[in-house]
């Protein structure tokens, strides 16, 4: 398998640390707020990654945090502090605010088969870890306290900026654009570790340290929390391209300052999913949320699949009009499925050709894309239904898009009206016959009277299905 490494720029074949063993990070949400589908294209992308190293073979470990305490706009301590603003807006406590909104992200989760990560652990559980981390820190050297505040110091590093070669005069303060500048720091790229004297005076989650009460900062959760449970080597770290600068950046910085050795092997970010108007994002006010796409009667495996139909590591934009020909696309693969018989042995060979393309496909830096044509090829290919259809639940195993379960529950919505009309109405002996009567004329090579019977059909809400196994129809 080879896949694009952000640190290195080149796409090289993965070799975990540890032979037949994968660990993998996933930089979870910040609870202050439901998830829109920007944030839900990023974890179904790495659900598609974590799927496919077990598909491979690979024990795959992967850890996510959960941001509950205070995450600011930026280093500088200035902005918002996110989950305040979510608690003041509904008026909670910033617990409450964060347990609703982990339970929500992973019900939106479960609607696009994003499996859990075996460990997910917020924020608030791991303040002895941050804290012990820092002071490890500090006594190395690499980082000091500053107007009650402990910051990294930059300077102490050989190389900071890995994802950009920044030059120092062209960040902007505080690292965001806009920002006051912290007067703190030594240096522009330093950035907080634990915050003891915070322009938040009402900051609720705070808790006792060697340098007074206190919150960490953001970038030293994700460090603690993996090298808490994957070790002081990780095999993937996977998050949204925005995160890459500075808080990747940061988490590199700290975390091998602390070990003392490379830390982390393989970055993997996924690009932004795009309005018409620019990035979606929370901030603006106007995000789309799963149980939006759901309300406008779009099934979540619609998502998914628009998801899949574009590289990771390409910007994907969001519209109506896309989402509607997701949807038709979507439909119309199901329909295909649903002919499907399971007749015969599978062809050991149809089949391990087949899977070799699909293979390739995902090998080659997880392309989705051509993984989603490899499911065209299996239906085009010539071959039996049991050997399609065994494919097919093959290559779910890692796209997950229900494609057997949806196709078996078209069957028996379809079986269900078939029921519900007597067997002696005459308007169905009549379709039927009319059938009969169109496969006899396509014998005789009478195209012209089998256009002709269909299309009398059509105008009576009468759709025909023509597949290998026979002709279906549907009642408008």
């Amino acid at each position: 398998m080879y896949l694009y490494n952000s640190a290195t720029k080149t796409k090289d074949e993965f070799v975990p640390h540890e032979a037949g063993k994968v660990s993998m990070y996933t930089c979870g949400p910040t609870v202050y707020h439901f998830a829109h589908i920007g944030n839900l294209r990023t974890y179904i992308m790495e659900d598609i990654l974590d799927r496919y190293l077990r598909y491979s073979g690979y024990e795959v470990t992967r850890v996510m945090n959960i941001t509950d305490v205070g995450h600011l706009t930026s280093d500088a301590d200035t902005g918002e502090d996110k989950m305040l603003k979510g608690a003041k807006r509904e008026h909670k406590t910033v617990m409450e605010i964060a347990k609703f909104y982990t339970d929500k992200f992973f019900e939106d989760c479960k609607a696009l088969n994003i499996r859990r990560p075996e460990v997910v652990e917020p924020a608030t559980s791991c303040i002895d870890d941050f804290i012990r981390v820092i002071e490890s820190l500090l006594e190395k050297g690499y980082a000091y306290e500053a107007g009650g505040n402990i910051y990294f110091d930059t300077s102490k590093l050989k190389q900071y900026y890995v994802f950009h070669n920044f030059e120092e005069e062209d960040l902007a303060v505080g690292v965001r654009e806009g920002v006051e500048e912290d007067g703190n720091k030594r240096n522009k790229a330093d950035f907080v570790l634990w915050f003891t004297k915070s322009k938040f005076d009402d900051q609720e989650l705070k808790w006792n340290s060697p340098w007074g009460v206190g919150y960490p900062g953001w970038h030293i959760e994700c460090s603690c929390i993996s090298m808490k449970h994957l070790g002081e080597y990780l095999d993937i770290h996977c998050g949204g391209i925005d995160n890459a600068f500075p808080h990747h950046t940061n988490e590199i910085a700290q975390s091998e300052a602390y070990l003392g050795h490379k830390w982390c092997n393989w970055w993997v970010h996924v690009l932004h999913l795009n309005t018409n108007s620019g990035k979606m994002s929370k901030s603006k006010g106007e995000f789309l949320t799963v149980s939006l796409l759901t309300e406008k009667g779009y099934d979540p495996m619609v998502y998914r699949f628009f998801c899949l139909q574009s590289h990771y590591r390409k910007s994907l934009v969001f519209s109506w009009e896309n989402m509607d020909n997701a949807k038709v696309a979507y439909n119309k693969l199901i329909a295909r499925i649903a002919t499907l018989k399971e007749d015969g042995d599978v062809d050991k060979a149809v089949f391990d050709a087949q899977k070799a393309n699909f293979i390739k496909a995902l090998d080659n830096d997880l392309n989705t894309s051509l993984a989603v044509t490899a499911i065209y090829d299996v239906l085009k290919a010539d071959t039996n239904g049991a050997t399609k259809l065994a494919l097919l639940a093959d290559f779910d195993k890692v796209l997950c898009l229900d494609l057997i379960e949806n196709a078996a529950k078209l069957n028996a919505e379809k079986s269900a009206e078939t029921e519900a009309v007597p067997s002696d109405d005459p308007f169905i002996r009549e379709i039927e016959a009319l059938i009969e009567a169109r496969k006899e004329a396509k014998k005789a090579k009478n195209y012209a009277e089998a256009d002709r019977i269909r299309n009398d059909l059509a105008a009576r809400g009468v759709t025909l299905i023509d597949t290998k196994e026979g002709t279906t129809y549907k009642i408008d």
